[in-house]
């Protein structure tokens, strides 16, 4: 798969938060993952209530299941990240979790938005993304 960051000099340094601002990219499928929250795969969440550890357990679970159709995190281009009562005291737990999934790479395209309440009483996150696969 082709894929080219965007991160124009004429807006804000996205790259030192961990994500481009735009990736551009050329391939045969595109996976569209549903929302990945800190659940194990017996539906236990994995942190209990600490932000940082559901966040990491988020990503891997995105990261399975980006492995599972045929890619890896490298294909990811967009994420979005919903946050529950989000403030910028959360950015460093979401923000670490995130630079790791994604280290060595070109970043994809990120939007956080903090939300009141996701399916369950219990998740702090969810995460969706876009790959796209060759």
């Amino acid at each position: 798969m082709g894929k080219e960051p965007i991160n124009p000099p004429t807006v804000f340094r996205s790259l030192d938060f961990g994500f481009s601002q735009a990736i551009v990219t050329t391939g045969r499928r595109t996976v569209y993952l549903s929302g990945q929250v800190a659940w194990d795969a017996d539906r236990k969440i994995v942190g209990g209530a600490n932000l940082e550890s559901q966040a990491i357990q988020a990503f891997r679970n995105l990261q399975a299941v980006v492995e599972a159709a045929g890619g890896s995190l490298a294909d990811v281009v967009s994420v979005r990240i919903y946050i529950v009562d989000y403030g910028p005291a959360k950015a460093a737990a979401v923000g670490g979790a995130f630079r790791s999934c994604f280290s060595g790479m070109a970043p994809p395209a990120a939007t956080w938005v903090g939300v009141a309440a996701l399916a369950e009483a219990d998740f702090l996150i969810e995460v969706e993304a876009v790959a796209v696969l060759d």
